[in-house]
């Protein structure tokens, strides 16, 4: 990342606005923040540095007077990272001192994997101006894209061509998801041009995260692209097992039946209070299984095995594994304080558009509230080098 320094960053904000920085007085109009976050990360003039956000400050360049407090970074910071910017972009938020001028600067870098979205628009900047990229604009912003450091799922699934693909799926259900109604009704581009896009096609050939998403068959292109799902009639994988299932099809078609399972083995008790009333608890909050199966499903490593994701139900515990251990410089203090990263940044969209990640980094989060709340004991975790495991026991 080529964020900017202090010095440099109040050197760029005195000379105005322009295609790299925005003035905002206030940070009440988060539609607009995010539509401008979008636009920078687009970077339509291909500046090739960071755009600037900078709140407190009259379009002039005047001091507004705001007040910048930790509860407004925070909602700066969620615009960025809560999800519905596609793909998230790289972004810091902090505040500044200028000429006496308390701001908040929202710094954000060009991304490599253009065009991003945000509300299934894309949005760029001519000038100081904001506006809703053309066609034409989509189509260079898609051929600019950078492959130095392209991931797994964005990277081209050699050997496959759209033949590969279920194309009336992705006509039918996957676009009027990730991109919006008044858009696709207006776009005359060629379809295959949409799928580049919407980074499912890399010049005419399939990503493997389309492959793994909306492929006719996964498995032959990522062998270990399944989750493998076992009842345990005993606390040992020696014991007889009395359900098995091995999930593969499209990633829809995976979460889905991932889901159904879920729901059909979790079993619910009922006690009758001293009020009289019934009260149900489940042995497992089903919404915390959800989140951390999802989760595994969405951060695995694809292309260094063939093995799957397991889903292993015991009569004592849950375990729940997949390929790949923590992501970049993630450690496990980062995880447990509610940081993220995304090995498959595509397949992440793809949840995204699907309904499965309603919002970021608030997955694990959310498990382990549902989890105290139910009574469960604390989820562990145990990262490897070459796994994740997350062990979840039942409530008390």
């Amino acid at each position: 990342m080529t964020f900017y320094s202090e010095a440099d960053l109040i050197s760029l904000i005195r000379t105005g606005e322009s295609d790299q920085c925005e003035f905002k007085r206030n940070a009440n109009d988060l539609e607009t923040i995010r539509r401008n976050i979008c636009a920078f990360a687009n970077d339509l003039p291909d500046i090739g540095r960071p755009g600037l956000i900078t709140i407190g400050l009259e379009d002039g360049g005047e001091c507004a007077g705001l007040e910048i407090t930790d509860e407004m970074v925070k909602r700066l910071s969620d615009a960025v990272m809560d999800g519905s910017i596609q793909a998230i972009p790289a972004a810091s938020v902090h505040r500044l001192l200028i000429d006496g001028c308390d701001v908040a600067v929202v710094q954000v870098e060009p991304s490599s994997r253009p065009p991003v979205r945000y509300g299934g628009r894309v949005w760029v900047r001519v000038g100081p101006t904001l506006h809703q990229a053309s066609p034409d604009d989509e189509q260079l912003l898609a051929e600019r894209r950078r492959h130095g450091d392209v991931t797994f799922d964005h990277s081209k699934a050699v050997g496959t061509t759209l033949d590969d693909l279920d194309l009336d799926y992705i006509r039918s259900f996957y676009l009027p998801q990730a991109v919006s109604p008044e858009v696709l009704s207006a776009n005359q581009r060629k379809f295959e041009e949409q799928l580049r896009s919407l980074h499912l096609l890399d010049e005419d050939v399939p990503t493997f995260g389309a492959v793994v998403a909306m492929g006719i068959d996964p498995l032959r292109w990522v062998p270990g692209g399944y989750m493998q799902f076992l009842r345990i009639a005993g606390s040992d994988i020696t014991d007889p097992i009395s359900d098995r299932k091995e999930l593969t099809g499209r990633l829809d078609d995976i979460l889905q039946r991932l889901d159904s399972l879920i729901r059909a083995h979790v079993f619910v008790s009922t006690d009758i209070a001293s009020s009289a009333r019934e009260l149900q608890r489940p042995d497992y909050p089903i919404e915390a299984l959800r989140q951390i199966a999802f989760n595994a499903i969405m951060h695995r490593d694809y292309p260094v095995t063939n093995e799957p994701a397991r889903f292993y139900w015991y009569s004592d515990r849950i375990e729940i594994r997949n390929p790949g251990g923590l992501i970049g410089a993630l450690t496990k203090a980062d995880i447990d304080a509610g940081k993220t990263g995304y090995r498959n940044p595509l397949i992440a969209e793809v949840m995204y558009h699907l309904g499965y990640a309603q919002r970021f980094g608030v997955g694990i989060p959310t498990a382990r509230r549902r989890l105290a709340e139910n009574g469960n004991p604390e989820a562990q975790f145990e990262f490897g080098l070459s796994h994740t495991l997350v062990t979840i026991r039942p409530a008390r």
